[in-house]
């Protein structure tokens, strides 16, 4: 499994997961915006255990810091020219 995302990253992602899944369930955020909240708590909630992060693999962005020469996988990607 390739990780680009570091274990403070995958605290804040949880955390993050977590207010917006308690304002979706308490119902201060209905309708289309709780439904797009809860979507955006699973979206983080997913990276975080799967700790990577498919926008930061396309921006060739991570914050893992595995050393290069421990033999964990990395992402490895280049920054997209704009």
């Amino acid at each position: 499994m390739f990780h680009n995302v570091g274990k403070i990253d995958r605290i804040i992602r949880v955390v993050l997961a977590v207010i917006l899944a308690t304002l979706y369930f308490t119902k201060v955020v209905e309708g289309s915006w709780g439904t797009g909240i809860i979507i955006a708590a699973v979206v983080l909630l997913m990276t975080s255990l799967r700790q990577c992060c498919p926008i930061y693999a396309l921006l060739g962005f991570g914050t893992c810091g595995i050393d290069p020469g421990k033999t964990d996988k990395t992402i490895k990607t280049e920054k997209l020219k704009l």
